[in-house]
């Protein structure tokens, strides 16, 4: 284990160096950032057999990644140039077809926009043209009532928010977090000089996903497409901006961007507790309240979110401060996996 941990919250480095001894993490990466500073950035491990986990690893995100594509939409939002209560159409005039006129910028944030995947079967090189997938979202009819709840856009959240993005600014999402944000080790559309850098991910003996307890809907969502782990070091993948999945960084790089909205640095943060859904998600199955781009306390000024196996953004903002933890070996589960939970639990002793 290497970096540093403030005395605070010497449990979290604690539990990385007991997880790294069991080899209940393979390689991983952990960083709390309070009042504009860095108290802790510890890494450790392996990024693939062999090969180091080192301070500028990156690995595949998951679905952290849609926290990243939210800060866009915040601060699009802030700037005056997005309103989440527009229609999409006003934005994207095609996406009105199929009775979708209605439908406004916060349900698809909110993850309650009833286009959680495609009806017509894709594979995933489908989805690596983003605005061709994007077309054949606003060409279809909603699964459900728009903003009668949630069903988790497991895959098509971020062609969604990302086709809205470059309507509205003529540029991909991963062209605004680039120009935004250019210090961010952070990448959806990654270039080739990263690949060295990008860890091997270890995958979970399976899902955990019990798909016959699913509905049809749930099962549609999340094997149309499959997306194994093994793809995500492959050059198609990495140069995709699947903005709902694909995004590379590391604890820090996830911290820096995330403690933008801990640190109330975009003027739109209070938008994310606008509380678009709050009951058992149609997709995940389990309990969600969804606000804008991230799940919300019932609460406190705490918003956050995970990807699938395990990684996780915890967003404090009374208390100013953001958790970070990203890694390699993935466990099973959607949402709640056994180390997001002892993470969340480790940052609570310390808090």
């Amino acid at each position: 284990m290497n970096g540093t941990c403030d005395e605070r919250f010497a449990a979290l480095g604690d539990l990385l160096e007991r997880r790294l001894r069991t080899g209940e993490e393979a390689g991983a990466s952990v960083c709390v950032i309070q009042d504009g500073a860095v108290l802790v950035d510890l890494w450790g491990g392996t990024a693939s057999p062999g090969v180091p986990w080192t301070r500028d690893t990156l690995v595949n995100t998951y679905s952290l990644t849609k926290t990243v594509t939210a800060l866009v939409a915040l601060l699009l939002t802030g700037r005056g140039e997005l309103d989440p209560d527009a229609p999409v159409a006003r934005y994207w005039p095609e996406f009105g077809a199929a009775g979708k006129e209605d439908v406004l910028v916060r349900h698809v944030l909110g993850h309650t926009a009833g286009l959680c995947t495609w009806r017509e079967t894709v594979a995933l090189e489908d989805l690596y043209d983003t605005e061709r997938a994007a077309a054949l979202l606003a060409a279809q009819e909603p699964w459900w009532k728009p903003g009668d709840g949630s069903g988790y856009h497991a895959v098509s959240h971020g062609h969604l928010v990302g086709e809205i993005v470059r309507r509205v600014t003529g540029r991909t999402v991963g062209a605004v977090l680039r120009a935004e944000f250019p210090e961010a080790d952070y990448w959806i559309g990654a270039p080739p000089e990263i690949d060295s850098r990008v860890a091997t991910l270890v995958p979970p003996p399976s899902s955990g996903v019990d798909y016959a307890a699913l509905a049809p809907v749930a099962v549609r969502t999340l094997t149309n497409p499959l997306i194994p782990p093994p793809v995500t070091t492959t050059r198609p993948f990495l140069a995709a901006e699947l903005g709902g999945l694909n995004g590379q960084g590391n604890a820090r790089s996830v911290a820096r961007l995330q403690s933008l909205v801990s640190h109330r640095e975009l003027s739109a943060v209070d938008r994310i507790f606008d509380v678009q859904a709050d009951g058992v998600d149609r997709v995940l199955g389990a309990a969600v309240r969804f606000g804008l781009g991230y799940a919300v306390h019932a609460e406190k000024r705490i918003c956050w979110w995970s990807g699938f196996g395990g990684s996780l953004v915890i967003n404090d903002l009374d208390r100013r401060l953001t958790f970070a933890y990203v890694m390699n070996r993935m466990e099973p589960g959607l949402i709640g996996a056994p180390n997001t939970r002892a993470w969340a639990e480790a940052l609570s002793s310390c808090l």
